[in-house]
C-alpha cells in the first residue's frame, strides 16, 4: 500500500501539488531534482518532512505542497493512458456494485487505472480485485504502477480479450465492471464468473445509448429478464447557482452597511457644524437615498423568491472553502444488472435468474 507513516521517505510516491490544476505524482529519487514552473527542488530535501508540508524553491520565489496519495488524488493526478473515470462515477458505481471491504470484484478494463485504486482502497487487504486490459502496453504500465505502490497482494493484473477469452476465474466475483468497448460480448462469461451462492451483481459503462441497446438485448438473449432503466450522470448546476445567490445576498448587505456608515458619519459632521444644520440635513438625506436606491438595484438581482433580511447586524463570517462549481464526468450511461440464486429445490435451472436494471 502507499505509505502510511507520518513523513517522507525515499523511494515514497507523494502527490506535488502545484495548483488547483496542476498536481502530479513523484517517487521520491534522493539523487535527482523536481524542476517545475514553481522553481527547482532537490528530491533529497524532501525525505523526512512530514506530508501536506509546504516546501519553498531554492531562490526563494515559489513553493509545493508534498500530499500522501488518496484514489481521489491519484485520479487528478495520474497520467491518462485512456478517458478515466473520475470520483463521480466511481463512487455512484462503488454504492450500486454494494463493493465493501473484503469483496472480490472483476473490472474489464484497466486502462489507467483509475477506479482500480478507489476499489482497492474499498475492498482493503481482505479483499481481491481481478483486472483485465486487452492491451498489452497499457497492461504493462498498470502493472508497473501497483507495483510501485504496493499493490500486488490485492489486485491481479491480466493482459487478455474477455471478450474473446473469458475471465480466468468461475463462480467467484461479488461484483463485476465492464468498461469494454463491445461489453455485450463479454455478458456470458461474466455470468460465468460471478458467484451463484448470494446475490452478485453487474455494472456496464456506455458511452451512448446505443451500446446500451446491445448490451440489454445480450443480456436477455442468454435468458435473462427484468426492467430497464439506464440512468445518467447527476448534474450539480444547482450548487454553483446557490453560491451565486449567497454571494449576492452578502453583497446587499455589504452596500447596506456602507449607506449607513455613511449617513451616520454625516450627521456627526453635521451636528459639529453650527448654522449648516438644514443645508447638511438635506445633504444626508441624499446619501441616504443613493444607498437605498443601490441596494433595492442589487436585491432585485437575486431571484429566488425568497425575503433577504439585512436590517439587523449578523456576525461577520468568513468564507474558508467553496464547492467546485463543476465536477468532472462523463455524459455516459451505467447499466446495472443483479444475478440472483437460485432457491435449492430449482437447482437444475440454476441457469435461470432475474436480472433487474437500475
Amino acid at each position: 500500500m502507499w505509505s502510511t507513516e507520518r513523513t517522507i521517505s525515499d523511494g515514497d510516491v507523494v502527490i506535488v501539488w502545484l495548483t488547483r490544476d496542476m498536481i502530479q505524482p513523484l517517487q521520491i529519487q534522493a539523487a535527482k531534482d523536481f524542476n517545475s514552473r514553481f522553481g527547482n527542488y532537490r528530491q533529497s530535501d524532501f525525505i523526512g518532512i512530514p506530508y501536506g508540508s509546504k516546501v519553498g524553491a531554492k531562490n526563494g520565489k515559489g513553493f509545493v505542497h508534498l500530499l500522501r496519495p488518496t484514489p481521489e488524488l491519484w485520479t487528478m493526478a495520474l497520467p491518462h493512458r485512456t478517458q478515466i473515470l473520475y470520483i463521480a462515477d466511481i463512487s455512484f458505481i462503488t454504492s450500486y456494485l454494494n463493493i465493501h471491504k473484503g469483496s472480490t470484484v472483476i473490472e474489464a478494463g484497466t486502462g489507467s487505472a483509475s477506479f482500480s485504486h478507489s476499489v482497492i482502497r474499498t475492498i482493503g487487504s481482505s479483499g481481491h480485485l481481478w483486472s483485465y486490459e486487452f492491451h498489452e502496453a497499457r497492461a504493462e504500465k498498470a502493472r508497473e504502477e501497483f507495483t510501485r505502490h504496493g499493490f500486488l497482494d490485492i489486485v491481479t493484473l491480466t493482459h487478455r480479450n474477455v471478450c474473446k477469452d473469458g475471465f480466468t476465474v468461475t463462480d467467484t466475483a461479488d461484483s463485476l465492471f465492464l468498461d469494454i468497448p463491445a461489453p455485450w460480448d463479454a455478458i456470458a462469461h461474466a455470468k460465468t464468473a460471478l458467484r451463484k451462492d448470494c446475490i452478485t451483481r453487474i455494472c456496464c459503462f456506455s458511452p451512448c445509448m446505443e451500446q446500451v441497446l446491445r448490451t440489454v438485448n445480450a443480456l436477455k438473449r442468454i435468458g435473462l429478464h427484468g426492467d430497464n432503466h439506464v440512468p445518467v450522470p447527476l448534474k450539480i448546476g444547482e450548487i454553483s447557482e446557490r453560491l451565486k445567490k449567497a454571494e449576492a445576498r452578502r453583497e446587499v448587505k455589504r452596500l447596506r452597511q456602507i449607506a449607513q456608515n455613511q449617513a451616520k458619519g454625516k450627521r456627526k459632521r453635521e451636528d459639529g457644524e453650527d448654522g449648516e444644520g438644514e443645508a447638511e440635513g438635506k445633504r444626508v438625506k441624499t446619501e441616504e437615498e443613493k444607498g437605498d436606491e443601490v441596494v433595492e438595484m442589487m436585491q432585485e438581482t437575486i431571484d429566488d423568491g425568497e425575503e433577504t433580511q439585512v436590517d439587523e447586524p449578523e456576525t461577520e463570517k468568513m468564507s474558508v472553502s467553496k464547492v467546485m462549481s463543476e465536477v468532472r464526468g462523463h455524459t455516459s450511461y451505467l447499466t446495472f444488472a443483479s444475478l440472483m440464486p437460485a432457491h435449492p429445490s430449482m437447482a437444475p435451472q440454476l441457469d435461470d435468474f432475474e436480472l433487474y436494471f437500475t
